[in-house]
């Protein structure tokens, strides 16, 4: 065990690739996110269409729609980052919302109404929305009033990805029998990113790729930048060998000779796999749970989703062993 949530399988140092911390400019732009604060009137899509158009880059993508009326943290993945985004779309979200009562009603009854809704709860999607309209389950981590005055309240919540915030003021309303409305809203946080991480505005990324085209100053620039990595940093993760790097590049599974540690996760869930460096270099599956992994020394542990590293073919110069 290396710590009380990484556990030791083989111990070894990681000699290929790169920290992700010390990529350029160049690489960044090719395979980077920004944290975005949305502002209030263009839609997501819009401001996807802004960042292409002031880094002058093909492909861009975000990681779940805000509505026009709504601010706050938009992470946006540029380029060749663009495929972690369904990553992000299911990670969870956390918002401050003000919403307004229709009535005057005590704090007790409004502070028993929000208990109720702690928890797994059913949703049915509003008219307008980008998902089949049925009663589905989703689940609210916490939900906490921070302010009531009159009829408005002011409240935090973290959420399940696909929890709609309208919807649950609509619903907390009903539970009060006098009805309530989303008056303002602002996202909080998406996955691994929050109003504390780098959060950049338009102008910010305007004013930065100034100062790096015209006066060669990366400073800015690199501050709005974030590697691939921070969008994986919510999920359990596997480092592996380097002689494994290879065939993961090439789609194979991870079999558990080439992992290096792991932190604990469950069979079946989402798991980001790692070079000694902190490279991503895939998501995967779980086929085992990190105790069956630790507790045998051959097999399946984990089959890709996803692989993110461009393909690496074996080369009688390459540094990299070939694990065949």
């Amino acid at each position: 065990m290396v710590s009380s949530n990484i556990y030791l399988i083989n111990d070894s140092k990681g000699d290929f690739g790169k920290n992700p911390e010390e990529r350029t400019i160049p690489e960044l732009l090719n395979c980077g996110i920004i944290n975005i604060d949305k502002p209030k009137g263009p839609t997501s899509h819009l401001v996807v269409d802004h960042i292409k158009k002031i880094l002058k880059i093909n492909k861009a993508g975000h990681s779940g729609t805000l509505d026009p009326g709504v601010t706050g943290v938009q992470p946006i993945a540029l380029n060749r980052a663009t495929r972690i985004t369904h990553f992000l779309l299911t990670a969870p979200k956390e918002y401050v919302c003000l919403m307004h009562l229709h009535q005057k009603i005590s704090i007790d009854l409004i502070k028993k109404a929000f208990q109720k809704y702690v928890g797994e709860i059913t949703q049915l999607p509003p008219v307008k929305s980008a998902v089949k309209r049925e009663k589905r389950i989703r689940r609210i981590y916490d939900l906490k009033i921070l302010e009531i005055e009159d009829q408005e309240v002011l409240f935090k919540v973290k959420c399940q990805a696909g929890v709609y915030i309208r919807k649950l003021c609509s619903d907390l309303g009903q539970e009060l029998k006098i009805g309530a409305h989303m008056a303002e809203l602002r996202r909080t946080q998406a996955g691994s990113f929050n109003e504390q991480d780098n959060l950049v505005t338009l102008n910010d990324v305007q004013d930065a790729y100034a100062f790096y085209v015209k006066d060669n100053n990366p400073k800015l620039l690199r501050h709005c930048l974030q590697p691939i990595e921070k969008a994986i940093e919510h999920l359990p993760k596997c480092w592996v060998l380097d002689t494994a790097v290879l065939s993961l590049t090439h789609g194979r599974s991870l079999a558990i000779p080439g992992i290096s540690k792991l932190e604990l996760f469950d069979k079946g869930e989402t798991v980001a796999i790692l070079t000694l460096k902190g490279e991503l270099i895939a998501i995967g599956e779980a086929i085992m749970a990190t105790t069956e992994i630790k507790n045998n020394t051959k097999g399946q542990a984990l089959k890709l989703k996803k692989v993110f590293m461009e393909e690496i073919n074996p080369s009688p110069q390459s540094s990299l062993p070939n694990p065949d």
